[in-house]
């Protein structure tokens, strides 16, 4: 910001690039008129669009669609859709406990901060390896510096069954070939065969088909916001439609309390 003369500028104006509605007439969306341009596209398309102003072809939305609905779990115990749940056993409203469910999927250890470190890491690597270094050296120092590699471990259990199917949907919409995903996977070949139990996730092979589509780190990050979101819903429905407060209480004596002993509600100074 350049001070006050800048804010001055802006007062009561914003020009955008990006749209417009005129009331009665139209919508122009990114340059495009919104009812014409897209009024036989599907939602995939336009909300791409509405990120990267870019045009995909159909099998990359349909790969797009796929990487969706592959994570779309409806496990109340996963940490963005137990915030969900809980909000229905609050009786909270469905838009408040899906978005504050969004909201904690930018998670620093899953969700969506590992996403962007995931596609930086691997446009990283492949600009070293393009300049000479090798894999091994690039894996080493990486590990050295961050002590981990985005997109690779998993807290649960090693192997993530997503993968299978997404890549086998990759191969299906011939969309398997980029050299991303080609380096994702010799990354993994190069940490098994260094045995450091490191086995890629979900979120490796996600990022490295989007920077194989031409996605930056923020349009990537921006593309992967409501991956979570079908799966949440069911957990909000089923803990909204059962008993208010039963979606896992914790009874008194399972707290391991170690503090005072307990004593009486004083009001003035005289026991209630």
């Amino acid at each position: 910001m350049r001070g006050p003369r800048e804010l001055f500028e802006h007062e009561d104006h914003w020009a955008t690039r990006m749209g417009k509605w005129f009331p009665g007439e139209r919508t122009v969306f990114r340059g495009r008129d919104l009812h014409r341009a897209f009024a036989s596209r599907q939602w995939m398309e336009l909300y791409v669009y509405s990120i990267t102003g870019r045009d995909f072809t159909p099998n990359q939305i349909e790969l797009l669609n796929s990487m969706w609905v592959y994570t779309s779990y409806p496990d109340p115990r996963l940490w963005n859709n137990r915030v969900a749940a809980l909000a229905g056993t609050a009786r909270s409203t469905g838009t408040l406990g899906l978005s504050a469910a969004l909201a904690v999927s930018e998670a620093t250890v899953y969700g969506r901060r590992p996403d962007i470190r995931a596609i930086s890491f691997l446009r990283r690597a492949s600009r070293a390896i393009s300049e000479g270094e090798t894999l091994a050296e690039l894996v080493d120092r990486e590990l050295r510096r961050f002590r981990a590699l985005p997109g690779y471990g998993r807290p649960v259990v090693d192997e993530d069954e997503r993968i299978f199917h997404l890549r086998d949907r990759a191969r299906e919409l011939e969309l398997d070939g980029g050299r991303y995903v080609a380096l994702a996977f010799e990354v993994e070949n190069h940490l098994r065969l260094t045995r450091r139990r490191l086995y890629m996730n979900y979120t490796a092979l996600t990022a490295a088909i989007c920077a194989d589509m031409g996605f930056s780190p923020e349009e990537y990050y921006l593309v992967a916001y409501p991956v979570f979101l079908s799966g949440m819903i069911p957990c909000w429905l089923e803990a909204n439609q059962r008993g208010e407060g039963t979606f896992l209480p914790i009874s008194c004596r399972r707290v391991a309390y170690r503090g005072p002993g307990q004593r009486p509600w004083c009001s003035g100074g005289d026991p209630l």
